[in-house]
């Protein structure tokens, strides 16, 4: 595995965010859903997530996440997203999203 140095990481800004809105994505090649997060004083950005697996849109709607906010936006089929919600493949593939285990505030970033 290739190290990197500690400025590298520092350049990768990972924030954490509420969603708020939640809808089906049927264009997408993958299943997944669009999101809207509330990073707070950063302002909400669009998100294309595969997470149909193992979430339904409801328990998602007020779930705090952790994005990478500064990534350049990224046309995916009609949608633009503007951030990239993070998770971990599980044995099969799907994605588990993580996220603080206590409530912060929107716009935090991962320290």
């Amino acid at each position: 595995m290739e190290q990197i140095g500690w400025a590298d990481f520092d350049r990768v800004e990972l924030r954490v965010g509420t969603i708020v809105a939640v809808e089906d994505f049927p264009e997408a090649r993958k299943p997944a859903y669009r999101l809207r997060i509330d990073f707070g004083e950063l302002g909400i950005r669009r998100s294309s997530a595969q997470l149909t697996v193992h979430y339904r849109k409801e328990e998602l709607l007020g779930r705090q996440v952790v994005a990478v906010v500064n990534f350049p936006p990224k046309q995916i089929a009609n949608y633009l997203s503007e951030c990239l919600t993070t998770g971990f493949a599980d044995a099969a593939g799907a994605i588990v999203l993580i996220g603080p285990d206590r409530p912060v505030p929107n716009g935090a970033k991962l320290c």
